[in-house]
């Protein structure tokens, strides 16, 4: 995520400049610009609290660049190939988590100065060269095995200096998202239905999108989302905005987002001009007191031997990525886990289920959850039998940086590079 904030940021900041910009490295056919170091410098500054870059940490980020064009080089050398779709989803993943950071899609597009689109259009080549080159690495080094042998040579070259172990905490939960309960997605339902019934009585399209539409980057423009080539929208609502004719509404057509009233303006062959009215399924006081009731019931059942936390995990929780194995979240030491969790846990005995407590995934979204406290492991100096998963994970990283510097050096052999500072 780091490199694809630099990213961003590079990629705009330079198509901003006006001015011309100096060389200061070439790799192959590829060449860095002073703005892009100077920008890359900066802001490595700013993430260590230096107040400025000296020469040597200059020179330092330069390489790491060098070595980014490099592995992109090599790439094409080795006819890594990057699909449309790879792409696309890397770029909506980039976007979506700045318009979570910003708050709204509206707010991005005034912070750098123009529409998601052309965003998105800026940082499409260097996003496609970004994957070709974690494409490569992963095809190096992604298979890299480590033996049990090799992971007790490096736990003794390096015990002394792994020194003391925090205490740990293994733990499970059970998580309830009120937003998908039935009650809030009927709820839903009977507004866009209510709003469809409006519109095809006469009411004004874009005053009740300005209205009623939760979605914040169009709701404003009356919910026109101007003119879009296929592959943008997610697939439910595309099916339904290329089947109308012009002017003509859809029915309600549910996404992963919600519910969207799509009405057709114009289409110019595989490009759409839409606007539409999402509708998102929201909790309410009710669906949360259900929500907390229901994992109180689910604990009470569970600390009377009805049936296991494992058991009503996989069953019950929102969790899915945890639901299918118990509901084990992992191990951790304290300072990884947030303040209001590590107060729970931390007053808890090995078995112990807490009761339901909110929990917030990002700034539109919440649900509530239980834990079960599985294993304390108290404070110690690391060894293989209680930290085997963890100094193997370490002896894998020593491992693949070891062998990654030695074939980054027969890149700068083979392929051409040369500094200009």
């Amino acid at each position: 995520m780091r490199k694809i904030i630099i990213m961003i940021f590079i990629c705009i900041s330079i198509n901003a400049q006006q001015v011309l910009d100096k060389i200061v490295a070439v790799v192959d056919k590829e060449i860095i610009l002073k703005s892009e170091l100077d920008f890359r410098a900066s802001y490595e500054a700013a993430q260590r609290n230096i107040p400025a870059p000296d020469s040597a940490m200059l020179r330092n980020i330069l390489m790491q660049m060098i070595e980014e064009k490099l592995l992109y080089a090599q790439a094409e050398l080795d006819s890594i190939v990057v699909t449309d779709e790879q792409v696309k989803s890397q770029l909506d993943y980039q976007i979506n988590y700045f318009i979570q950071q910003y708050g709204s899609q509206e707010k991005l597009e005034q912070i750098y100065g123009m529409p998601v689109e052309k965003i998105k259009r800026a940082l499409r080549e260097d996003t496609r060269k970004n994957i070709m080159a974690q494409m490569l690495q992963q095809k190096k080094f992604g298979e890299i095995q480590i033996s049990r042998k090799e992971v007790e040579d490096f736990f003794e070259l390096y015990k002394d200096s792994l020194g003391i172990v925090p205490e740990k905490y293994e733990i499970a939960h059970i998580f309830l998202n009120p937003k998908t309960g039935e009650r809030a997605r009927k709820k839903a339902i009977e507004l866009a239905n209510k709003l469809l019934d409006s519109l095809k009585k006469g009411a004004d399209f874009s005053e009740l999108a300005k209205k009623y539409s939760d979605d914040p980057g169009s709701a404003s423009q009356g919910g026109d989302l101007g003119f879009v080539k296929r592959g943008v929208f997610y697939p439910e609502f595309e099916a339904a905005a290329f089947s109308l004719a012009p002017n003509q509404l859809s029915g309600i057509v549910e996404s992963p987002v919600g519910f969207h009233i799509i009405q057709m303006l114009e289409r110019r062959g595989e490009s759409i001009h839409t606007r539409h009215i999402l509708i998102k399924m929201k909790s309410d006081d009710e669906s949360d007191l259900q929500a907390i009731e229901f994992l109180n019931d689910l604990r009470d059942s569970i600390l009377s031997g009805k049936n296991t936390f494992e058991y009503y995990a996989k069953k019950y929780s929102d969790d899915k990525e945890t639901a299918k194995f118990g509901g084990l979240l992992g191990t951790f030491e304290a300072n990884q886990l947030d303040k209001s969790i590590m107060d729970q846990i931390y007053k808890m005995k090995e078995g112990d289920i807490s009761f339901p407590k909110r929990m917030e995934i990002d700034r539109n979204n919440y649900g509530y959850h239980i834990f079960k406290l599985i294993k304390r492991i108290p404070q110690h100096r690391a060894n293989l039998e209680l930290d085997y998963d963890e100094i193997k994970k370490l002896a894998e990283y020593y491992k693949k940086q070891k062998l990654y510097k030695n074939w980054m050096n027969e890149l700068k052999e083979k392929i051409y590079w040369e500094i200009r500072l």
